[in-house]
C-alpha cells in the first residue's frame, strides 16, 4: 500500500513541476523540444546539423543530458549556441527539476527555441513531461523496424519522429512499409522524417518543420 502511495506522489509532483516549467517556458513565448532515442541512433548528430539552420532565424540554446560525461555538450557548443549539461548520475532521463535548474542558466528573454536532448533510452524519456510543447523521438534503421511495438509509449507520445540513418536500409533488414504500418498504428498524427546526416537527407526539412512550430508559438505569444 505504501509503495503504491509513493508512486503515485511521484507522479504528482513530476505533473506539478512539468506545468511549473511549461507555465515559464509559455511566459517567455518559448518553444521547448524533448529530443528523445535511444543510444546510437544519431540524435545528437542531428542536433548538429539543425543548429546552423535554426540558429539563422532564431535564437536558441541547447540542455544537454548524458549519464556522466560532457562530451556531448562539447559538440554542441562548438556550434556556438548556449549549451547546460545535466548529468544525471545513472538516471535514464532528465527530471523536470534539472530542466528548471539547467533554463536559469540562460537569459530566457532572449531564447526562441530550447532543446533538450534527452539521455539514451527507449523507456523512461517519454514517461515524463519537463515542460516541453512536443516530444522529437529518434530511431536509427539499424535498431530495426520492430521497435515501434517494442516500445510503444515512446511513439505514441512523439508529435514526430525521426527514422535516421537511412542511407545504410539497403545494408540492413529494416522492413519500412512495417514501419510505417506499426506507427501509424500507435500514433497516426506523429509526422515521419527520413534523415541521413552522413548524405544530408531530410535535414532541412526537419528544420523548416522545426522553424514553423516555434514561430508559431512566437506568434501567439505576441
Amino acid at each position: 500500500m505504501s509503495e503504491i502511495k509513493i508512486s503515485i506522489n511521484m507522479l504528482n509532483t513530476n505533473e506539478e513541476i512539468h506545468e511549473e516549467n511549461k507555465n515559464l517556458f509559455d511566459e517567455e513565448g518559448i518553444f521547448v523540444i524533448n529530443l528523445m532515442s535511444a543510444p546510437g541512433s544519431g540524435k545528437t548528430t542531428i542536433l548538429e546539423k539543425l543548429i546552423p539552420k535554426l540558429k539563422q532565424n532564431l535564437n536558441m540554446a541547447v540542455i544537454e543530458g548524458d549519464l556522466y560525461t560532457t562530451k556531448d555538450a562539447e559538440r554542441i557548443e562548438a556550434k556556438g549556441v548556449p549549451v547546460v549539461q545535466v548529468n544525471t548520475a545513472g538516471s535514464s532521463y532528465i527530471e523536470g527539476s534539472k530542466v528548471r535548474e539547467a533554463s536559469l542558466n540562460f537569459d530566457l528573454r532572449e531564447i526562441d527555441l530550447i532543446i533538450i536532448e534527452n539521455v539514451g533510452s527507449l523507456v523512461s524519456p517519454a514517461e515524463f513531461e519537463i515542460g516541453e510543447d512536443i516530444k522529437l523521438c529518434v530511431l536509427s534503421v539499424t535498431e530495426g523496424n520492430d521497435k515501434p511495438l517494442k516500445y510503444p509509449l515512446m511513439f505514441e507520445k512523439s508529435t514526430a519522429i525521426i527514422l535516421n540513418k537511412i542511407d545504410l536500409m539497403q545494408f540492413t533488414d529494416f522492413k519500412e512499409e512495417e514501419f510505417y504500418e506499426d506507427t501509424k498504428l500507435l500514433n497516426d498524427k506523429a509526422k515521419i522524417f527520413q534523415t541521413s546526416c552522413t548524405k544530408n537527407i531530410g535535414i532541412d526539412e526537419l528544420s523548416e518543420w522545426i522553424l514553423e512550430q516555434v514561430k508559431r508559438k512566437i506568434s501567439s505569444h505576441k
